[in-house]
């Protein structure tokens, strides 16, 4: 079990589970629509239908195989996005002061008003979670749907990001990582959650839950008459149903 240090900062952010994250896209898609309706201004996309098609996009997903030291070949689905670090990097090299990072609860954002395009920010940070929008000529980010989570005329369960609205696998969790008794954090100590790339000394505040490995052993075949006669039929109903 991971233990989660004592703090009494609030730190808002994401939990995202790769055992059960399917690649689906979902979480990109309704990031995308959203915050082309809510961010302020449109998340541009640069000739979409043509042969070069490039656009600005808050959160990604790529997939991976790996092969872990037992057990088959897994594919692993990885979403990405701004991961709200605690020292975050993207805020140090920023030379107008546009991204700052909120006292009151650990969101990074960008004040639109005050970035001039340059890109330092986009180099600075190791995730690659920073966005040119070619159009507006400024950086884009992700907010953690800020305008989502704070807002009281909205029905409390859509009060978290778009994103986790949305996965259809329920592999995406919304909290405050900074209260060592709140569900996404009982969750990364359940689970042994993970920095991405910790070495780099940024202190994420989203966490991913590994993959569990696979079992490498063969099913043993379903044998009706052997299995009802072992177990009555209730336990080889029950053993039928484990495999769907």
């Amino acid at each position: 079990m991971t233990e989660l240090p004592v703090s009494t900062k609030k730190k808002l952010g994401l939990v995202i589970d790769l055992d059960i994250c399917v690649g689906c896209h979902a979480c990109v898609t309704s990031c995308k629509g959203w915050n082309t309706e809510n961010y302020g201004a449109p998340l541009s996309d640069m000739d979409a239908y043509g042969a070069d098609p490039s656009g600005t996009f808050l959160n990604r997903v790529h997939s991976f195989e790996v092969q872990p030291e037992t057990g088959p070949a897994q594919t692993i689905h990885f979403p990405k996005s701004c991961l709200h670090c605690e020292d975050a990097p993207c805020v140090t090299v920023c030379p107008t002061g546009a991204s700052y990072k909120r006292e009151e609860d650990g969101i990074v954002l960008v004040n639109e008003s005050a970035c001039i395009g340059c890109g330092l920010c986009a180099w600075a940070c190791p995730y690659g979670a920073r966005e040119l929008d070619q159009a507006a000529g400024v950086m884009k980010k992700c907010t953690l749907c800020i305008d989502r989570i704070y807002n009281e005329n909205l029905p409390e369960v859509d009060r978290v990001p778009a994103c986790v609205r949305t996965c259809p696998a329920g592999a995406r969790h919304f909290g405050d990582l900074g209260d060592p008794d709140s569900a996404v954090s009982q969750l990364v100590a359940d689970r042994g959650g993970m920095d991405l790339m910790p070495e780099l000394g940024t202190k994420p505040v989203n966490k991913y839950l590994p993959p569990r490995p696979k079992d490498r052993t063969p099913a043993k075949p379903l044998d009706p008459i052997a299995d009802v006669q072992a177990t009555g039929l209730a336990g080889w109903l029950d053993r039928l149903l484990e495999k769907f």
